[in-house]
């Protein structure tokens, strides 16, 4: 077996959006998936775009995905990776894909100057948390996070 990181490009596409409705599915939220091919080229690929992603392949076959942008520190005064998704298929678990894909992006935080690498995870998800944290990553209670989206964001904007 051998595990393979790379930086995704725009022919990656389909198979980007295929992990996301794998990951949407895996987190019982398969409904909320409301991009398409098309969208997701744009948002990674695209001129304007602010977001990067890897593909992560066992003897060249593509077995999860990770998706991150940059993120900005006001009181370290440094850049930081913001993981947005990490995705290893259920059937390719447990051979240390995820666990590479966070190493690569640490390095990564690291060789740019990154004062942070930081994501989310839903509270129900211990066997993931329980991950993270056998790694040594430490949960941030005290911070709640806010969302406005769909109608509420166009409602909030407008009025």
């Amino acid at each position: 077996m051998s595990i393979n990181i790379r930086d995704a490009v725009a022919s990656d596409t389909q198979t980007i959006l295929d992990f996301i409705i794998e990951l949407a599915v895996y987190e019982k939220a398969e409904d909320e998936v409301k991009t398409n091919v098309e969208e997701t080229r744009e948002a990674i690929f695209g001129e304007n775009s602010t977001v990067k992603a890897l593909i992560c392949e066992e003897d060249g076959i593509a077995i999860g995905y990770a998706v991150y942008f940059y993120n900005y520190s006001t009181w370290l005064g440094k850049n930081g990776i913001y993981l947005e998704d990490l995705y290893v298929s259920q059937n390719k678990r447990g051979n240390g894909a995820g666990k590479a894909m966070l190493k690569h992006l640490a390095q990564k935080a690291l060789d740019e100057n990154c004062g942070r690498f930081e994501w989310s995870c839903l509270h129900w998800n211990t066997p993931t948390r329980e991950f993270y944290e056998k790694i040594g990553a430490v949960a941030q209670s005290e911070w709640v996070g806010y969302r406005l989206e769909g109608e509420l964001l166009t409602n909030f904007a407008s009025n």
